[in-house]
């Protein structure tokens, strides 16, 4: 297993209050907060958006916000603008999606190159259909379906990564899939909520890096009291030690760090797990995907 990440890389997560009923103002706000985050730190090339920035988080307004997958869909239009206006490779957070075929509705990230093409799309895998007593209780599959397959983007330009979305992360297997064909880093738009968030968050995103040892960034929406759903914030990058190297608060925020593939390298040959596993004794997941 090698990691391929061409050369140290800086990224920025954008932990903006989105999820608004005004989709147009939310995609505004995205542009707004990804230009302050190019104008500060200009020679960033990943930027990362929240899960569902663009809607409100809520079973009951899924389909009022979707979109069909197209060039001139809203969201898609704005955002292909949003990385070919600043040469960045963009991790679109998550949109509900419409399937015009089926008429099924997806939580989908789009991604997108530094021309503005959609390079790859990500459509969550494990829904968040939950009942913690005394805490929350929240059943994505009352109206979203859950994607079929893992999301590995190989971009020429900087090398591959792996797409998942918020509780794709308690699932280690597609963190492993991925590092194993040779990502650098996994990258969840999620919103945890002010429950699961203090129990797993960091937990979580530190145990992908460490069982990998590659990059892991968690990117939230910032927390509105105001709303119906209360996300956690706390959006962080987690190194291939399991180190927390940037880490924001509650509220809107942009964080900054630095990817290096040398970082990678040292973790592996230090402790060098990514050889020494025991594929016959227990299988290699990445070689059973369908």
């Amino acid at each position: 297993m090698s990691a391929i990440l061409k050369s140290k890389l800086k990224v920025a997560l954008i932990q903006l209050a989105g999820s608004a009923p005004d989709k147009n103002a939310n995609l505004t706000r995205a542009a707004t907060f990804v230009a302050k985050a190019m104008k500060e730190q200009p020679d960033t090339k990943l930027v990362v958006l929240p899960e569902c920035f663009n809607s409100p988080y809520a079973v009951d307004k899924f389909r009022e916000y979707a979109e069909v997958i197209t060039p001139e869909a809203p969201s898609v239009k704005a955002l292909s603008e949003i990385a070919r206006q600043w040469k960045i490779i963009l991790v679109g957070g998550s949109i509900p999606e419409l399937e015009p075929t089926s008429d099924k509705l997806y939580n989908t990230s789009i991604i997108f190159n530094e021309k503005g093409e959609l390079i790859g799309t990500h459509r969550k895998a494990h829904l968040f259909d939950v009942d913690i007593p005394n805490g929350i209780t929240f059943k994505e599959s009352t109206t979203l379906s859950a994607g079929n397959k893992n999301t590995l983007i190989d971009e020429p330009s900087i090398g591959k990564f792996g797409v998942g979305i918020c509780y794709d992360l308690r699932f280690p297997e597609l963190a492993m899939v991925n590092a194993r064909k040779g990502a650098f880093a996994m990258i969840y738009p999620s919103a945890f909520n002010t429950v699961t968030g203090p129990m797993h968050w960091h937990l979580l995103a530190r145990s992908r890096s460490i069982d990998n040892e590659i990059y892991t960034l968690l990117c939230s929406p910032a927390r509105n009291l105001n709303s119906s759903y209360h996300a956690y914030g706390h959006s962080l990058v987690v190194n291939p030690k399991g180190e927390v190297i940037a880490e924001a608060g509650e509220g809107e925020e942009i964080i900054y760090a630095e990817l290096d593939p040398e970082f990678i390298k040292e973790v592996r040959q230090a402790i060098p797990v990514t050889f020494q596993r025991r594929f016959d004794i227990y299988g290699d997941v990445s070689k059973f995907e369908v």
